[in-house]
């Protein structure tokens, strides 16, 4: 065996050596197993991103889709009566792939429309000689008390990636996509329709609930939300957040400073890049 062999040999062993160590004893509760894993990153056995990711597959599963769906008011639908000439235009601004099709009314889901579907039929047919409704794919309905985790492999199993979400009276209250999950997993999924980092600083996601830039400028905060946080001792809004919790926070750490509620999306050892704000109205 050659030296170089041997020396791996030995790093394997040393590192399988560490992470027995780490899980040793036996945790008993997700608790401990989150106590292990943080103790593990600190000694850098893993990485704050594996961490995260980590954490978030374990909370995932204490989870129910309506704490990450798009409320009925923000889903972008198309209605099956109507010529893609009327909805080209909206499906395009959007950017989604998918799209709930209603009947007479929001709470009346005949199917979803892939855009992909809807090329293909514009390819060979003039948009006011088309009906959608010979295209739509099944819609999968689901409750808001769904656990993620048990959605997420609902979603892969059925190799679906978007449902319907409805409430205990059976009405439309929004939809979830497999994405939505992901995001709770390893924090927030950006694309290339996603704004450039220095368009936009804050995102409304819903009604007194918003995507945040750890580097927003306070006095933009302040001018957004009608808030009065002091532009003097820090320039960013994450200046204030680490000020708070006293530590570098890590995902899905929970704030609430002056009645806003902060909840961290992405953050690594040096600085918070991302947050979830929600106003008092929202936490209530």
């Amino acid at each position: 065996m050659s030296d170089d062999h041997s020396r791996n040999g030995q790093e394997q062993k040393s590192w399988l050596e560490k992470i027995t160590s780490a899980f040793s004893p036996d945790p008993k509760n997700r608790e401990e197993v989150l106590d292990i894993l943080q103790d593990a990153n600190k000694n850098e056995i893993i990485d704050s991103e594996a961490l995260g990711i980590i954490e978030g597959a374990i909370t995932v599963a204490e989870k129910q889709v309506r704490e990450v769906m798009v409320p009925r008011s923000h889903m972008v639908s198309v209605r099956a009566e109507d010529n893609p000439n009327k909805f080209l235009k909206k499906i395009i601004e959007s950017s989604h792939s998918r799209f709930p099709v209603v009947g007479e009314t929001t709470d009346d889901i005949l199917g979803i429309l892939l855009a992909k579907d809807l090329i293909k039929l514009l390819l060979n047919n003039k948009p006011e000689n088309i009906s959608i409704e010979g295209i739509l794919r099944p819609v999968t309905i689901v409750p808001e008390s769904k656990r993620l985790n048990v959605l997420l492999k609902e979603f892969r199993e059925n190799r679906n990636h978007m449902a319907i979400v409805i409430d205990e009276y059976g009405g439309v209250s929004g939809l979830v996509t497999i994405e939505d999950v992901l995001e709770e997993i390893v924090g927030e999924i950006e694309d290339e329709t996603d704004p450039e980092e220095d368009e936009v600083f804050i995102r409304k996601v819903a009604e007194n609930d918003f995507i945040v830039k750890a580097l927003t400028p306070i006095e933009e905060f302040n001018e957004c939300f009608k808030s009065s946080f002091d532009e003097g001792e820090f320039d960013t809004i994450g200046g204030i957040i680490m000020q708070s919790f006293g530590h570098m926070p890590r995902r899905n750490e929970v704030a609430t400073i002056d009645g806003f509620q902060f909840k961290v999306l992405n953050a690594d050892k040096r600085q918070i890049h991302l947050l979830r704000i929600k106003t008092a109205e929202a936490s209530n």
